[in-house]
């Protein structure tokens, strides 16, 4: 009895934890370039009571042993990388990623950070920054007066300067794509770190070797689909409702064993 109460616990654990991230996902869900995340479950270890193949005193084989299970156990959160549907804003210098890429964003500490979120604006030196004032990698910064700011499909920066009637180059907006993109370590602030697991980033341009081209006057939205989530709250509290039962049913069949000598 013990072994079943314990068991079924760890599946109570189990969908607290699902509920958890799915809490999580909703929770996001008009969070600019935000990409939901899944649990992947595995079983625990199995007490062998007898092994397969096993053969008895009379030489026979037993066709299969005899296996109980100790539960269960988030085995990761993988995040989905899909696209996110592209809104459309008034900010000139929003600009939202269609396809593969991330933008590279300068940490306070001098280290690189990684972005779907391309909800730009100016610092106060015209610097292009994020909404927590964090500097776009490689710097683009506006001279002084400039007009008509504009940001193409393969990320070239131009702005027209007062008295000029042709647009001039100030820059560049450069994307990072990675072989493993659910393997970034969430940082919050929608930034993401590599790791091991990622791989190094791979340096590209807008709309080449892969990456995805660039959408000035829009922000990704984010790639929860609140249906599917609603799904999965039901799927989970069915769920903690069964094993819940579980461990009640085995407190009654102690209660049961215990009352014998009555």
């Amino acid at each position: 009895m013990t072994r079943s109460l314990m068991t079924a616990a760890t599946g109570m654990g189990a969908m607290q934890f699902y509920m958890d991230n799915i809490s999580n996902n909703l929770s996001n869900l008009h969070t600019n370039g935000f990409k939901r995340t899944r649990v992947e479950f595995q079983d625990l270890m199995y007490q062998a009571i007898r092994e397969p193949g096993v053969r008895n005193f009379e030489g026979a084989m037993a066709p299969a042993g005899i296996e109980v299970g100790l539960g269960v156990k988030p085995a990761g959160t993988t995040r989905v990388f899909e696209q996110g549907s592209p809104n459309r804003t008034e900010n000139p210098y929003d600009v939202a990623i269609s396809g593969d890429g991330f933008f590279q964003i300068m940490l306070p500490d001098g280290g690189i950070g990684y972005t779907r979120d391309g909800s730009f604006n100016l610092s106060s030196d015209g610097t292009i920054v994020t909404s927590a004032g964090f500097f776009l990698h490689p710097q683009i910064v506006l001279p002084e007066g400039s007009q008509d700011f504009q940001v193409t499909a393969d990320g070239r920066v131009t702005v027209r300067l007062p008295g000029d009637d042709l647009s001039i180059d100030i820059g560049q907006i450069e994307m990072v794509r990675f072989i493993n993109p659910s393997g970034l370590r969430a940082l919050g602030g929608n930034l993401f770190a590599a790791s091991d697991a990622s791989g190094v980033p791979i340096a590209s341009l807008p709309g080449e070797d892969g990456a995805g081209v660039l959408m000035q006057r829009y922000v990704e939205a984010s790639n929860v689909q609140i249906v599917d989530e609603m799904v999965s709250m039901i799927a989970a509290q069915r769920a903690y409702e069964i094993v819940s039962k579980a461990i009640s049913t085995s407190e009654e069949m102690l209660q049961v064993a215990n009352n014998l000598k009555r």
